[in-house]
């Protein structure tokens, strides 16, 4: 079987949030979190080994958690993401107290990864169906042709994706004929309306559509984008503007700089799962519900992994 990783970005912050880490807040029947079901859905799909992406400071909370159990089941591996991990001749800012962005995470996995690998949030869940599209993807041979990168992306219908409790932002898509990715959008406070969705702003409301493809930054990649992500990492690092400490090097920007230079082309890889969340304290209870019926329709078993 070739070997797949699924690597599962889990250093964010969460400021909005509120108190305590929301990426290992329980939601399942059994104190299962949301990325109890990504590593279920995924190691059914054919992913055989997990990559976490944390911080040092929460290691030990981290693998008593979930780190410990998953290790019982799959291949298990750590990458951590540090504000001072920067190349050489660079320095971190005092004034900067959040991470460089999901671009440094990824790049974080340096040396681990050596294998195709899918990139996820920790704390988002994306269903059954993207796992078994991505992972398929993958174990395709989709070597760099004449130097350009064959990415993939799970792209969601932008209605299975919103949250009832706030605006959320979200990468909307624009695709050719072929489905490939021409363009990504990043799209700030998008609310569900009565009529459907719209983007919030002083001014008013404005009609989005709700069944545009959007990233939810879950990517099919080879281990030679890693390559890429150092080496842009120091064009990044080279142009923040002085003063600026809270720019980030993200995915979304990087892969669509690689696409407008020729360096990437991307498969959009069409969804209809519905997506869900912990963005917002208030979305704990619902996703708690949501599982609880998605365990009643038989999706899932009361105890995950028996």
């Amino acid at each position: 079987m070739k070997k797949t990783t699924l690597v599962i970005m889990a250093a964010g912050i969460g400021s909005r949030f509120g108190k305590g880490i929301k990426q290992l807040e329980p939601v399942g029947p059994n104190g299962e979190i949301i990325m109890d079901y990504s590593i279920h859905d995924a190691l059914e799909a054919g992913f055989n080994k997990i990559v976490f992406i944390i911080r040092r400071d929460l290691e030990k909370d981290f693998k008593e958690i979930i780190g410990n159990r998953i290790e019982k089941i799959a291949e298990v591996a750590y990458a951590y993401q540090e504000l001072g991990d920067l190349p050489e001749g660079f320095t971190c800012p005092q004034e900067r107290t959040k991470p460089w962005g999901t671009g440094q995470a990824v790049l974080a996995c340096k040396g681990i990864v050596n294998e195709p690998f899918a990139v996820i949030n920790a704390d988002d869940y994306y269903g059954k169906d993207p796992f078994v599209k991505l992972h398929d993807y993958l174990v395709q041979e989709h070597p760099a042709q004449n130097g350009v990168q064959q990415i993939s992306m799970a792209g969601f219908v932008l209605g299975n994706t919103l949250s009832d409790n706030g605006g959320v932002t979200r990468g909307i898509c624009s695709t050719d004929a072929d489905g490939r990715l021409l363009g990504i959008t990043e799209t700030s406070n998008i609310v569900k309306t009565g009529t459907g969705a719209a983007v919030r702003t002083e001014e008013g409301d404005t009609p989005v559509d709700t069944d545009s493809l959007v990233s939810m930054n879950m990517w099919g990649l080879q281990p030679e984008f890693i390559d890429i992500l150092e080496e842009k990492f120091i064009e990044f690092l080279r142009e923040i503007p002085e003063g600026d400490v809270k720019k980030e090097y993200l995915l979304p920007t990087i892969i669509d700089s690689l696409m407008k230079s020729g360096r990437a082309q991307v498969a959009v890889l069409r969804t209809d799962s519905n997506w869900f969340g912990v963005t917002y304290q208030e979305d704990k209870l619902s996703v708690v519900e949501k599982f609880r019926e998605l365990i009643a329709e038989g999706v899932y078993k009361e105890k995950l992994f028996e």
